[in-house]
């Protein structure tokens, strides 16, 4: 087990790195896709909204879907790699979580990790990296993990 897993995430991609000290560098060993996070609404949802005529032909509306497509697709990637942060601390290979998320995601992806993975969180960082290098990453990361 590494002493700490760095997740940087937004609804599109999660990098998740380790790293067995402050001196070592970050080692990228996965990367989860959720493609479905770049769509527009339109082509999320499958039809568009029905209308409604109004009452006596007084003119009518169209009616919104009850969820937002896009918030959907951020939920179910959030959920989908809580999941899986869930299944490394159960497979003993998390002992040191630090997320580094864009904030809507973060808190998306906080509403999803069950407590016993929460309880192991030592960082967020509500900011995207996920297009940052490894060596920028560790800039943004506390002094117990910079060089």
């Amino acid at each position: 087990m590494t002493p700490f897993m760095i997740v940087v995430a937004d609804s599109t991609r999660a990098r998740i790195f380790t790293t067995d000290s402050a001196h070592s560098p970050l080692l990228e060993i996965e990367t989860m896709a959720h493609p479905e996070g770049r769509l527009h609404d339109r082509d999320v949802t499958s039809d568009l909204p029905g209308k409604d005529a109004g009452a006596g032909g007084s003119g009518g509306h169209a009616y919104e879907a009850k969820t937002d497509p896009k918030k959907h697709e951020l939920a179910e990637f959030a959920k989908r790699l809580a999941d899986h942060l869930d299944d490394a601390r159960t497979a003993n290979k998390l002992s040191n979580l630090l997320l580094v998320a864009e904030p809507a995601f973060l808190g998306e992806l906080r509403a999803h990790l069950s407590s016993q993975t929460k309880a192991l969180i030592v960082f967020e960082l509500d900011k995207n990296l996920t297009h940052h290098s490894p060596e920028d990453i560790r800039k943004h990361l506390p002094k117990f993990l910079t060089h």
